[in-house]
């Protein structure tokens, strides 16, 4: 009797995985696997419904449950199978139904437009590509000797203080990333793995504690870099008064340079050029007034020195400015704060055509 038992049961219970495998076959789609997912597996579904059955019975306990149970395991992975089976075929119908002519000229009234902080980078990149700077970018998240050590910022130093700083948690060697302060640790990081002559420029994004009319928690940095063996101020000045002309679309540049102190450079200076404003804008190269736009100065033996290379032999110079206060300054933005309010009727007014590629010959902006 226990023989022919537990051959019925071997019987009805492959007869039941085959009805179940033929319905799973049939369906097309992913409401059709669903309705037959809730109808085998759901709480009053067929499975369920043997399982409870069987229990009931103690001949059909023994002689039943185990196949049951592995029937329920066999047919969970071919549902599972099934279902990736229906959703890819699903994307594929949706990306065929749902094709794009991207020739197709835009709709006016739909067509972006690039954020002035873009198009200002780009400017950048255009006029410093034009001296020869090749672009180099690092992480925005650095460790103490790139940020502050190799850039000669001595232990208390008021640029290390959290209160100006985004300090991280400590890590399991009691050491604390930072959000960098400036992009002067990408500088840090060729210095370390480019041999001189070295001539590149570093944009990106960096952050303070800071909140106002014209400063923000995050901004947007440029810095530049010339490493060689004859680079001097008077180099430092050519560069600086050939961008500004560049940038500001002018011929007539009138700057001075004031000395200034920054850890990393020495001599250091900060630029300011002569300007009036017109309207919410600044027009440079006419005026009588004198506005600071950068600082910079010969890069500090120190910092040479903390890269591995002899300061004896190389010297350069190196400069910073604020990308974000440039576009500002440029397109005449008042509230530095607008560039990340995330408000399309802003970036509809200062925004730029993303057809319109900035270049020196037909104008940069």
């Amino acid at each position: 009797m226990t023989q022919i038992a537990q051959e019925n049961a071997q019987a009805e219970v492959e007869a039941l995985r085959m009805q179940i495998s033929d319905r799973l076959e049939s369906i097309d789609t992913l409401s059709e696997f669903q309705d037959l997912k809730v109808a085998i597996f759901g709480k009053k579904g067929e499975l369920n419904a043997k399982l409870r059955e069987a229990g009931r019975d103690p001949v059909k306990r023994v002689n039943y449950s185990p196949l049951l149970n592995e029937l329920k395991l066999q047919l969970t992975q071919r549902f599972a199978r099934k279902l990736e089976t229906l959703e890819s075929a699903a994307m594929d119908a949706a990306l065929a139904s749902e094709t794009v002519d991207v020739t197709l000229p835009v709709r006016p009234q739909r067509q972006g437009s690039l954020h002035p902080i873009t198009q200002v980078m780009e400017e950048l990149a255009v006029i410093f590509a034009d001296m020869g700077f090749a672009v180099a970018e690092g992480p925005d998240v650095e460790d103490d000797f790139h940020n502050f050590t190799a850039l000669n910022f001595p232990e208390g130093h008021p640029a290390r203080d959290t209160q100006d700083t985004f300090f991280m948690k400590p890590d399991a060697e009691g050491m604390r990333k930072v959000l960098r302060t400036h992009t002067s640790p990408v500088q840090i990081r060729t210095l370390l793995k480019q041999k001189p002559p070295i001539r590149i420029i570093a944009p990106g994004r960096v952050y303070r504690c800071d909140w106002d009319q014209t400063h923000t928690p995050m901004f947007h940095q440029v810095e530049g870099l010339v490493i060689d063996k004859e680079a001097n101020m008077g180099h430092l000045k050519g560069v600086l008064l050939d961008f500004i002309s560049a940038f500001f679309e002018t011929d007539q540049v009138e700057a001075r340079f004031r000395p200034h102190h920054f850890p990393f450079t020495e001599p250091s200076a900060e630029m300011d050029v002569k300007y009036e404003r017109v309207g919410a804008g600044v027009k440079v190269g006419s005026g009588n007034q004198w506005m600071e736009i950068l600082g910079c100065g010969m890069v500090h033996p120190n910092v040479i020195r903390n890269c591995g290379l002899d300061p004896d032999e190389y010297q350069g110079f190196a400069w910073g400015m604020g990308v974000d206060r440039l576009a500002m300054l440029k397109y005449g933005a008042p509230d530095l704060r607008d560039f990340f309010n995330s408000d399309v009727r802003w970036l509809a007014h200062y925004g730029f055509s993303p057809l319109l590629q900035a270049n020196l010959a037909t104008g940069l902006s």
